[in-house]
């Protein structure tokens, strides 16, 4: 039997947003668990679609287990350094007890790899810093990582063996858990890999070239799995979270194995492959206006819905979530049979609950942050449906979700119906619009705020997928950041122009 600790800290920041990501943000939930101590890590990850979750399922029964605290903000601007530390602190506080208490075995930590705390770029690899220093060397310590992690050396340093997300929709964040629970039940037989490597790859990849459904990624996740076995321990891929500002974003290639010979191969072999593919990753990109009419022309003739991904309003990658450059251009357009979401508005919701289905309200609806380009829009909107927010997801992205997103009102104008939150949600899933009433499959023209990951869900039901960008606080193009720490001589695109500080 061995002795694990077990604990979570997880948040993928966008750094070029004004709004930061406090305590109260983690401690009282509404998209994910609020935060979690002692035995309630268990109770609120168990059976849920996190890293935590399929640890849970996966790790040998015979162990002892040792929560320590587990929270989840999703995604945003900076952490504050009031959070940083309060969680890290308590974190790093409970662990140091329980290993003075009785030695433990292992340590696992179920983390995202793209946060930033205001002190901290790498925020991930100093909590990393501060947990080796606590339980010493011989310790080992295994992570679970995001696909859009930005992997530093200190994180590599730090740990014992790492897995991270294989697909982009994350449909395998369970399973990614269960891998990383493997690779600790191999780490107590074997013992600790002595084998580590590294291998920064010298370009960014926007999200929206990410996707793992198609090629070049596809190969690559494919490539790194088969070379897993024997002396490998792991074959990581990240790739790398633009928006986050620090000298080591972007993708990466990390290999644990029981010697530095097998490690250096293996991440020479995925690195050479991904560098061959560089050309291989860019996809259109759309206006608003262009979109609209695309689509329009799209649904005339095509069964299912065409689906437009308004992805510089995600909430996933630090988005406002209430942008209206989308709903100006379905307007302008006179669209039909249209359904969006999510607009987060909370003063518009409460009205809406206030009014009552049926009633029409004049609002100036979103808009509600200081975000370049947007502006709240001006218009009279019939309440068509009410909800609590209340509801559990079923789609493939995040299956069995308890989601709490505060009351919520679809909000009516010409043919247009926009689901209206009282709390951010990327639209990952049919339930969102499901659960209020709305059938998806049944709309000529869907926009969700999302960037990749609604298409384990939605892509099933369109007809066809494009993305628009209209003004939003998740840039798309890394070109346009003003990065403070990010290393120069990175090509900021797929063969694109080397990084030069200012």
């Amino acid at each position: 039997m061995a002795r694990i600790a077990i604990g979570g800290f997880l948040h993928e920041t966008n750094c070029f947003v004004a709004m930061q990501t406090d305590y109260q943000y983690f401690s009282q939930g509404g998209e994910f668990p609020p935060l979690a101590r002692g035995e309630q890590v268990i109770e609120r990850t168990k059976g849920a679609p996190f890293g935590m979750s399929g640890f849970l399922d996966k790790i040998a029964p015979k162990h002892e287990l040792v929560p320590l605290i587990w929270g989840h903000a999703g995604a945003g601007g900076y952490i504050t350094d009031e959070c940083y530390e309060r969680i890290v602190g308590e974190l790093v506080g409970m662990l140091s007890a329980a290993h003075e208490e009785k030695t433990l075995d292992a340590v696992y930590l179920d983390l995202h790899g793209a946060m930033c705390s205001q002190t901290y770029p790498d925020a991930e690899g100093e909590l990393l810093r501060r947990v080796r220093a606590c339980v010493g060397n011989t310790v080992p310590i295994v992570i679970t990582l995001d696909y859009h992690v930005n992997i530093t050396r200190q994180m590599v340093q730090c740990c014992d063996g790492m897995a991270i997300y294989l697909t982009y929709p994350h449909i395998d964040r369970q399973h990614t858990g269960g891998r990383s629970a493997m690779i600790l039940e191999r780490i107590l037989k074997e013992g600790i890999p002595s084998g580590k490597a590294i291998r920064a790859i010298p370009f960014l990849l926007p999200l929206n070239f990410q996707c793992t459904l198609v090629e070049p990624t596809k190969g690559i996740i494919e490539a790194s799995v088969a070379a897993e076995g024997g002396g490998i321990l792991n074959l990581s891929y990240g790739a790398g979270f633009p928006p986050s500002d620090l000298r080591e974003c972007g993708p990466v290639v990390v290999c644990h194995a029981y010697t530095q010979k097998d490690a250096d191969n293996a991440a020479d072999m995925l690195e050479a492959m991904i560098l061959e593919r560089e050309p291989d990753f860019v996809e259109p990109l759309m206006s608003p206006d262009e979109a609209v009419a695309k689509a329009i022309e799209i649904s005339s003739c095509c069964e299912g819905p065409v689906v437009i991904a308004d992805t510089q309003d995600n909430p996933g990658c630090g988005g406002t979530c209430d942008t209206t450059g989308m709903l100006e251009a379905l307007v302008r357009a006179k669209a039909e049979n249209v359904a969006m979401c999510v607009m987060c508005d909370p003063e518009a919701a409460k009205a809406a609950m206030e009014g009552g289905i049926g009633a029409e309200l004049t609002l100036e609806l979103g808009g509600k942050h200081q975000v370049d380009g947007v502006r709240p829009y001006h218009g009279t909107f019939e309440v068509t449906a009410l909800s609590d927010g209340k509801f559990t997801t079923t789609g493939k992205s995040i299956p069995g979700r308890r989601v709490a997103i505060g009351p919520v009102a679809v909000l009516k104008i010409n043919g247009i119906e926009i689901v209206t939150t009282s709390k951010r949600m990327q639209a990952y899933d049919q339930d969102i619009f499901k659960h209020i009433g709305i059938q998806p499959s049944k709309k000529s023209i869907l926009v969700l705020k999302s960037t990749c990951h609604f298409r384990a869900d939605f892509d099933p039901i369109a007809s066809h997928t494009l993305v628009a960008l209209a003004p939003g606080a998740h840039l798309v193009d890394p070109r346009v950041y003003p990065y403070k720490y990010l290393r120069e001589g990175v090509r900021l695109l797929p063969k694109g122009e080397a990084f030069k500080h200012n």
